[in-house]
């Protein structure tokens, strides 16, 4: 593992800093939207990238990028996280839906998305997860049949949740049941659909944080044409299999509070007997144990960039980093609700220890440990691909999915 920039790196580095220093915001954009800052700041700020080629460094330079390496991309993320940035509701589509729709569709449909997406002109979402479902994808029951007026469109009907941001979504990409008759991984079919079509449904879902960027999306025979089909008839997995490869880099781990917020806010509040909290001697240990995996999961996060500087593919261990940081954020948050005794039920940031920080990471956890994949799915990949154990047995491999039982 190199720590260091090689000399093409650090020169690079120089030029990013320099953009950055001229061009990012210095101050937090005002909200009116969840995660502290404004739609339309956070499409100038996505324009002006673009403009520059660091909108996505790795995209060829046909469609709006630099054609650059991905260790430059992280790089760029490395250095734009210092700024006050407005927050990223570009990141599902340009990590996960257009490059999607850019290796399966037709030149015509990636030159009419490629553009508007990497400016921020146009949002996507990802239309995957299912209330019957969960993270099994194979397992979704929203159907896509042909019409039957011989268009060759098809109808699309059924429901998805979960999905992140489709309330702010000019677009979507959607898996759907084509053929009943085929084992559950071989009858799926992908569509790119419009999600102000009509017969698309978007339904908020209320979440204890006060947010709302999860929603339920139902469809009601929305019709779409064949055209919109991303990869072959009823080979939907194959081209979800590229997206979800994509999602692992693209969700990524857990932001908010870490273990040095917390020693911060442990030596400012008393204990119970009168000491500053952090001489308690089991809320070190706590400490100590976050420290270990925030180190552990930074030189893992390493090993991916050493990977990505010798132009290598990152392993499966990326599912390390969320399983890790998002279990770490609920239970830091936790443990400083509970350090802070009745000032823990204030959720205000005005009024609240670090702006609400730790009162962000115990409402917002557990939804993380859902997105991406959840805390099994996560586990089981690192058993079976990092280490090697066997597979979970799967009695359904060749059975129909109309004839898979469901629970009642």
């Amino acid at each position: 593992m190199d720590f260091n920039d090689t000399p093409e790196e650090a020169a690079y580095r120089t030029r990013v800093r320099d953009w950055l220093a001229a061009n990012a915001p210095k101050k937090p954009a005002g909200g009116d939207t969840e995660g502290g800052g404004s739609l339309a700041a956070s499409r100038a700020w996505q324009a002006k990238k673009a403009a520059a080629g660091y909108a996505c460094i790795t995209w060829p330079t046909a469609w709006g990028g630099q054609g650059g390496t991905p260790i430059q991309s992280v790089i760029f993320a490395a250095e734009e996280a210092a700024y006050p940035i407005p927050p990223n509701p570009f990141q599902i589509g340009l990590g996960m839906c257009v490059p999607t729709v850019m290796t399966f569709a037709d030149d015509a449909t990636k030159t009419r998305f490629a553009g508007p997406a990497i400016r921020g002109e146009e949002i996507w979402c990802q239309l995957f997860s299912e209330p019957a479902a969960g993270s099994d994808v194979a397992a979704a029951r929203t159907r896509a049949m042909r019409a039957d007026d011989g268009s060759g469109d098809w109808l699309i009907s059924g429901q998805k949740v979960w999905t992140t941001g489709a309330q702010i979504s000019d677009f979507g990409i959607v898996i759907c049941r084509t053929n009943p008759d085929a084992p559950k991984h071989k009858g799926l079919t992908m569509f790119w659909i419009d999600m102000r079509a009509p017969g698309v449904t978007v339904k908020p879902i209320h979440q204890m944080s006060g947010g709302h960027s999860f929603n339920e999306v139902f469809f009601e025979e929305v019709r779409v044409g064949d055209g919109q089909r991303l990869g072959a008839l009823d080979d939907g997995w194959k081209v979800s299999l590229v997206t979800l490869m994509n999602e692992r880099l693209a969700v990524g781990g857990a932001a908010g509070a870490g273990w040095p917020q917390f020693l911060e806010a442990a030596r400012a509040t008393p204990g119970l007997d009168g000491r500053p909290a952090l001489k308690d001697q089991a809320l070190r240990e706590k400490l100590a144990d976050w420290y270990v995996q925030a180190e552990g999961l930074k030189h893992t996060r390493n090993r991916t960039m050493t990977a990505l500087s010798r132009g290598q593919t990152p392993g499966p261990e990326s599912a390390i980093g969320k399983v890790i940081s998002a279990v770490q954020m609920q239970e830091l948050g936790n443990a400083a609700l509970e350090m802070l005794d009745q000032y823990g039920i204030i959720d205000d940031p005005a009024l609240a220890p670090l702006k609400a920080a730790f009162q962000v990471s115990t409402m917002f956890g557990p939804g993380l440990r859902i997105a991406g994949g959840t805390d099994e799915i996560l586990k089981n990949i690192i058993a079976e691909r990092v280490l090697g154990l066997p597979g979970d047995i799967r009695i359904d491999k060749d059975v129909a999915f109309k004839d898979m039982p469901i629970g009642r």
